[in-house]
């Protein structure tokens, strides 16, 4: 099949399914599509890394008739409404408004949940606003913000999902307490070797406006981290 065809289903697909010529991603109903040739492949393949992309960058709702005419127009060599050079400081503009508003957004959110769980019995609520829970004390030394620990981790959101964990890979892991986010910094530092620790990260001492692209993390998100601190590294002095 030639690739103008392909193109062409391709845009018969997205405007069938567009509805008001606007869509959330998570109410996208396509049938099954049969990757029968290398090309078939690649275009779901093209696809997955696009959707992908975009769904990690904020964008929840997407106007498909839009986009698949300007998919047919660079295929097409028609006349674009919006040049190549034009599109990229648009997107910017229009990505970096997304980012703002849903740190706003997710800011104000664990600021009403940290209140709230800051009230719970076993609670502590520290001067920067870390919270903690101490889930078991141990009995060993602490370690201080110079230190390089070894820990096992299990790290949520606020709606319980899992966004990293050493628990899960069954291996724990070392770093340096001064160079995590700073609600680690502060609260490894409360720990004795042997103890388990729930802590309750606000934003701004979690990753902020910024978090680790494709971390699932949104921006200005409060976490949770569940941590064991199992040893304080020897410091080698070179």
């Amino acid at each position: 099949m030639k690739t103008k065809s392909l193109v062409g289903l391709l845009i018969i697909a997205l405007v069938t399914v567009t509805s008001c010529n606007q869509m959330k991603n998570s109410t996208l109903k396509i049938g099954a599509v049969k990757l029968a040739t290398p090309t078939d492949t690649a275009s779901y393949a093209l696809g997955v890394n696009m959707a992908s992309n975009v769904k990690n960058m904020g964008m929840e709702e997407i106007n498909l008739q839009a986009f698949a005419k300007a998919f047919q127009d660079v295929y097409a060599s028609e006349k674009l409404q919006i040049t190549e050079a034009e599109s990229n400081p648009i997107l910017q503009a229009y990505f970096s408004t997304l980012m703002e508003k849903k740190a706003a957004s997710s800011l104000a959110e664990g600021q009403t949940w940290l209140a709230e769980n800051g009230k719970k019995t076993g609670v502590t609520t520290t001067a920067s606003g870390l919270q903690y829970e101490v889930m078991r004390e141990g009995t060993g030394p602490k370690p201080t913000a110079a230190n390089t620990v070894k820990v096992h981790y299990h790290g949520t959101t606020t709606d319980g999902k899992v966004f990293d964990s050493s628990v899960d890979r069954g291996e724990p892991v070392e770093f340096s307490l001064n160079g995590v986010i700073p609600g680690w910094t502060e609260g490894v530092q409360l720990m004795s070797v042997g103890s388990k620790y729930k802590f309750y990260i606000p934003g701004n001492l979690a990753y902020g406006p910024r978090p680790p692209q494709g971390s699932g993390i949104a921006p200005n998100a409060t976490l949770i981290f569940e941590v064991e601190l199992l040893e304080i590294l020897p410091i080698i002095v070179k």
